[in-house]
């Protein structure tokens, strides 16, 4: 009796298609923890300590590209865990 398994996902990481989607994701994540954290800090544009807003930021982000390479590889379909966003 032979058993097959499934086939292997395939990467979709190295499409224009991916790293946009990719990209905007990131985006999205940077001004969403800038956002945050002036809120959070309740202060205003020119009291606001910009060098740690945005490194912060730019961690996010960071981790958010991150995470999409990874979603691409355990899927093989983009950025999306759930393949609910399919670049492929």
């Amino acid at each position: 009796m032979s058993t097959t398994s499934p086939p292997a996902p395939t990467s979709t990481i190295l499409t224009a298609r991916f790293w946009r989607a990719a990209g905007e994701r990131a985006v999205k994540t940077f001004c969403q923890v800038a956002a945050s954290l002036l809120v959070a800090s309740g202060t205003g544009l020119l009291d606001t300590d910009w060098v740690t807003a945005v490194s912060v930021s730019g961690m996010a982000a960071v981790i958010s590209l991150l995470t999409s390479v990874g979603s691409d590889v355990a899927t093989g379909s983009g950025p999306s865990l759930t393949s609910s966003e399919r670049v492929g």
